[in-house]
């Protein structure tokens, strides 16, 4: 069991080999991340079996308030979270941070689908779960996603699964003149950041600086990495960043202007993409999050087009560990800032 003495290139290197090389681990758990978030502190902890680590976790630490911390690991940890002795011992690690920097609760967001008992099992040890009856504000991350199986599929058998009007747009799309590339380009980078932000006004949501897509440019290379670009006439449609980690390709932003939207160039453009998890061998094709499970939402209607068959993934949710219960209680249920505060965080820890 150890914290990761980041100075050690020996312990960083065996840290980052188990994390890119486990099937299913999330990007936001790789090393690279804490880069992206350079913001906040960072540690890693991990725990060992026959000296081979076994778990591993990012966590980011953030200041709220009177010295005191939040400490968050995004959709962590990296392992089996079934595997509970396992979980009790990567928490002794966890309490150590804690303890460092007077974090008053430790949270974290396993992508593992919903399990009654397995929250139970949780519950027994002492954790606070927040799934089921929790309002979207209440979680840093959403707790459903919209996942799309690609192992072992070709595009044709992929197609075949979409609803009906999603392959029509694709086909519209590509028949009307849009083409799709991608590249590493900071020109291109900074096309992506512009239409983000005038999709970002139009849907009435919080954009983030060109300095956080540029970290995450630096942070994951040309394997790992590609903006990508549609097009009409070298008019630039809609752009997105596409990440390839632990087996699955990640659609992490998204955006798109506000002319010629009857071209569908999104719909072409998120194939593209898709192609590129099917070369990359990757298992799943992960759509990001939803919180409206109702076609009437513009982004689920858009999203469970392409997922028509899988449907929706829920997740277990947000599992707290509880340091300071006073101050636990204040943040939860108490202070009238609470919802504003939660808001923040989620700006802060998520994508």
């Amino acid at each position: 069991m150890s914290i990761l003495d980041k100075t050690n290139n020996e312990q960083v290197k065996r840290y980052c080999d188990f994390i890119e090389n486990y099937r299913g681990a999330s990007l936001m758990q790789s090393y690279n991340w804490a880069d992206v978030k350079s913001e906040w502190e960072s540690e890693y902890v991990y725990i060992e079996e026959n000296d081979e680590i076994v778990m591993a976790m990012l966590l980011l630490i953030r200041k709220v308030a009177l010295g005191v911390t939040i400490l968050y690991s995004p959709r962590g940890p990296v392992g089996d979270i079934t595997d509970l002795d396992k979980i009790s011992k990567i928490m002794q690690e966890v309490d150590k941070v804690a303890k460092k920097y007077k974090a008053f609760v430790f949270k974290f967001d396993p992508e593992h689908i919903y399990d009654e008992k397995l929250e139970e099992e949780y519950k027994k040890r002492g954790f606070n779960i927040l799934n089921k009856n929790t309002s979207k504000e209440e979680l840093i991350q959403p707790r459903y996603n919209m996942i799309l199986n690609i192992k072992n599929k070709t595009d044709e058998e992929l197609l075949k699964g979409y609803s009906e009007k999603t392959r029509y747009n694709i086909r519209l799309s590509a028949r009307k003149g849009v083409t799709v590339r991608y590249s590493r380009d900071i020109e291109d980078l900074k096309k992506f950041h512009d239409l983000y932000k005038i999709m970002s006004t139009r849907e009435k949501i919080a954009w983030r600086d060109f300095n956080y897509f540029e970290k995450m440019l630096k942070a994951f290379d040309e394997k790992k990495l590609r903006i990508y670009i549609a097009e009409y006439a070298e008019e630039a449609l809609a752009a997105a960043i596409a990440i390839n980690y632990g087996g699955k390709m990640f659609y992490l932003y998204g955006a798109s202007s506000n002319e010629k939207r009857n071209l569908m160039p999104t719909y072409l453009m998120q194939q593209e993409m898709i192609r590129w998890g099917l070369e990359c061998k990757c298992d799943l094709y992960d759509f990001g999050g939803v919180y409206v499970l109702d076609k009437s939402n513009g982004l689920y209607k858009f999203k469970e087009g392409f997922c028509r068959q899988e449907g929706v993934t829920e997740f277990i949710g947000e599992i707290n560990k509880v340091y300071n219960k006073t101050l636990y209680f204040m943040y939860t249920k108490t202070l009238p800032l609470a919802q504003t505060v939660r808001k923040r965080l989620k700006r802060m820890f998520g994508k």
